[in-house]
C-alpha cells in the first residue's frame, strides 16, 4: 500500500468517528495551549527584565573596582592600570572619573542647584559614547557639561524649600530657571574647614554642553562634568584629595596627602558585546575586581531557564493527560476496524504497514491538536498582554510598567511543544498499533460475516 493510500485510509476512518476524534483533538489542543501559555509567562518576564537591565546599563561596559594586592585586599585603580587596560585586545575606550568629595552647589543669578560634580577625561568619554543634546564637550579648563536634568532642577534660592516642589516632587514652574543654560556662566563654590573657620573659593564656569535625555523616565541626570585640570585647582585650594572636606572639629594640624593618582570610577568599553567576556577573563587573570551587565544577565537567564524548564514540565503533564484520550481513541479504533485489518492481512498487507497506518492516525490527531493549540495560545498571549494593564489599573489603581511583557511566545516554544506532543502521541498510539498487527485474520473475517 502506497503512503498516499495510507493517508487516505486514515482520513476516511477518522471521518467515520469524527465526534470522538474532534474531542480528542480538542483535548490535545487544550494541553498544548496550556503548555505554551504557561511557559510564555517565563519567557515574557525574562524579556522584560533583560530589556530593563540592558536599557539601564551599557552592555559593552565593564566596571573595574580595584586590583587585589593580597588575599581580600584591594587597591584603587591608577594610571598604570589604565595603560594596562588600553593594551587589552578589543578594548574600545577606558574612562576614568573622580568625584568632588564635598556637596557642590552651582549658581547663576538668583538660581541654584545642588548636584554631584564629576571630573572626567572627555576624550576617552567621547570614545565610550558620551553624547550631548546641545553644545560641545569642554575644550577649556573653565568649561563645564551639565546633565539633561540640571536645568529642570535649577531653582530660585529665594524660595522656601517646602514651597519649591509640588506633590509629585517636581519643581514648580514659578521657581524654575527660564533662561537658556547653554553658554551661561555658573558659579561653583568650594569650601574647606581650616582652624575652626570655613573658607570659600568660587570658580566661574561656562556651560559648554548639555547631556542627552536619559532613556528611562525615572532616571535623572543632574550631574556636572568638569575637567581634570579644574579638579587639580580645587585640590590646590582645599589641600585635600578630590576636594575632600576636613573635619571642622578635628584638633589635628595634619592634612591627608593629595592622592591624585587614583580614580573613583573606571569603566572599560569593549568594541562589541561579544568581546566583553574575553576582556573580563583577562582582567580576572590579572586579579582585577570587575562587573559587567553580562554577569547580571547570566544570572537572570539562569534563573529564568530553570523557571521555564519547570513551567514546560508542568505543561507537559497536561499533554500527557490528553494522551490518555488518544490512547483510548486508538484502542477503540483497533477494535472497530478489526474486520478491515483482517481483510488487509488476508490480501497480504505487511504488519508494518498496518502498524504505520495507526501511528499515522495518532500522529495526525496529535499534530492537528498541537497546531490548533499553538494558534489559540498566540491569541491568549496577545489578549493577556493587552488586558493585564487594564486589570491592574482597575483592580489596584496603579499603572503597569509601560514596557512590561507578561507573555511572550518565541518560535522555539511552539517547536518544543509540537515535538513533545508528537512524541507523546506516538507513544500513545504505539500499543494500539501493535495490537492491530496481532489481530487474528479468521476471527476478524468471521466478525465481518
Amino acid at each position: 500500500m502506497k503512503l498516499k493510500d495510507q493517508f487516505r485510509f486514515v482520513r476516511q476512518n477518522m471521518k467515520k468517528n469524527r465526534t470522538r476524534v474532534y474531542m480528542t483533538v480538542l483535548a490535545t489542543a487544550m494541553g498544548c495551549a496550556f503548555l505554551i501559555v504557561l511557559a510564555s509567562v517565563g519567557f515574557g518576564l525574562q524579556k522584560s527584565i533583560v530589556k530593563d537591565i540592558i536599557e539601564r546599563r551599557v552592555v559593552t561596559a565593564i566596571d573595574v573596582h580595584g586590583k587585589e594586592e593580597s588575599k581580600g585586599n584591594y587597591r584603587s585603580i591608577t594610571d598604570k592600570d589604565i595603560r594596562v587596560f588600553n593594551k587589552i585586545e578589543n578594548v574600545k575606550a577606558v574612562t576614568k572619573r573622580n568625584m568632588v568629595q564635598q556637596p557642590t552647589t552651582f549658581q547663576t543669578g538668583n538660581f541654584q542647584v545642588d548636584t554631584q560634580t564629576i571630573a572626567a577625561e572627555f576624550q576617552a568619554e567621547t570614545k565610550a559614547g558620551f553624547e550631548l543634546s546641545k553644545g560641545h564637550l569642554p575644550k577649556k579648563k573653565d568649561e563645564v557639561v551639565v546633565g539633561y536634568n540640571f536645568l529642570t532642577n535649577l531653582a530660585s534660592k529665594n524660595a522656601k524649600p517646602e514651597e519649591l516642589y509640588d506633590e509629585k516632587g517636581i519643581l514648580k514652574d514659578e521657581y524654575r530657571y527660564k533662561g537658556k543654560l547653554l553658554g551661561e556662566k555658573l558659579e561653583l563654590t568650594i569650601r574647606q574647614n581650616e582652624k575652626g573657620k570655613v573658607k570659600e573659593k568660587t570658580f566661574t564656569l561656562t556651560v559648554a554642553g548639555i547631556g542627552v535625555k536619559p532613556t528611562k523616565k525615572w532616571v535623572e541626570d543632574r550631574n556636572a562634568y568638569i575637567s581634570a585640570a579644574l579638579l587639580k585647582e580645587i585640590e590646590t585650594f582645599t589641600g585635600t584629595s578630590k576636594g575632600m572636606l576636613l573635619d571642622p572639629n578635628s584638633t589635628s594640624d595634619q592634612t591627608p596627602p593629595i592622592d591624585s593618582g587614583t580614580y573613583d570610577e573606571v569603566k572599560i568599553y569593549a568594541k562589541n558585546a561579544e568581546t566583553v567576556q574575553g576582556i573580563t577573563d583577562v582582567l580576572k587573570e590579572k586579579k582585577y575586581a570587575t562587573y559587567s551587565v553580562l554577569n547580571e544577565l547570566k544570572e537572570v537567564n539562569l534563573v529564568f531557564t530553570i523557571v521555564k524548564t519547570g513551567l514546560i514540565f508542568i505543561g507537559t503533564i497536561a499533554i500527557l493527560i490528553a494522551s490518555i484520550g488518544i490512547y483510548n481513541t486508538m484502542t477503540m479504533a483497533v477494535t472497530e476496524r478489526a474486520p478491515d485489518i483482517g481483510i488487509m492481512k488476508a490480501i497480504g498487507a505487511n504488519p508494518r504497514t498496518i502498524k504505520r497506518i495507526f501511528l499515522l492516525e495518532s500522529s495526525y490527531i496529535g499534530l492537528l491538536g498541537a497546531l490548533i493549540g499553538t494558534i489559540v495560545s498566540y491569541i491568549i498571549s496577545y489578549a493577556v498582554n493587552f488586558a493585564l494593564p487594564i486589570v491592574i489599573k482597575s483592580a489596584f489603581g496603579e499603572n503597569a510598567p509601560a514596557d512590561l511583557t507578561f507573555s511572550h511566545i518565541p518560535i522555539s516554544l511552539p517547536i518544543i511543544c509540537v515535538t513533545i506532543c508528537y512524541l507523546v502521541t506516538i507513544l500513545s498510539g504505539m500499543r494500539p498499533a501493535k495490537r492491530a498487527t496481532q489481530v487474528d485474520v479468521l476471527k476478524a473475517m468471521r466478525r465481518e460475516v
